[in-house]
């Protein structure tokens, strides 16, 4: 069973800054893409960051939500198998569980599919 295990989250004051890092537990055939989302009280999960490491085309290509374009980077390897969010300027509206997701297959022949973390609670708050 592939596990993302993730760490890095915390409290930290309005405009400060956090890293989240996420490891897989093992290695896979593939990772195409390894993303961030995050999930806010009362609200639906929601897409953060995501950077492509795997396929014939764009590696490296990033994608960034509105909310977090300017403040938030994303890295990722699949030779490391690890993937960061490195989180500056951090507001109260950032306050959320978040996520690593890591798109992928098992095996040479196994489906693609979606591997979750199980999450790391950040918190901005004066």
């Amino acid at each position: 069973q592939v596990q993302l295990v993730e760490s890095g989250g915390g409290l930290v004051q309005p405009g400060g800054s956090l890293t989240l890092s996420c490891t897989l537990s093992q290695r896979i055939f593939n990772i195409y893409i390894m993303a961030w989302y995050r999930q806010a009280p009362g609200k639906q999960r929601e897409f953060v960051a995501s950077i492509k490491t795997g396929g014939f085309s764009n590696r490296g290509e990033t994608k960034y939500s509105e909310d977090v374009k300017g403040r938030f980077t994303i890295s990722g390897d699949n030779v490391k198998n690890a993937v960061d969010l490195q989180m500056n300027s951090l507001r109260p509206e950032d306050t959320a569980v978040y996520y690593c997701n890591v798109d992928g297959k098992l095996n040479w022949d196994s489906r693609r599919e979606d591997y979750w973390g199980q999450g790391t609670q950040v918190t901005v708050s004066a």
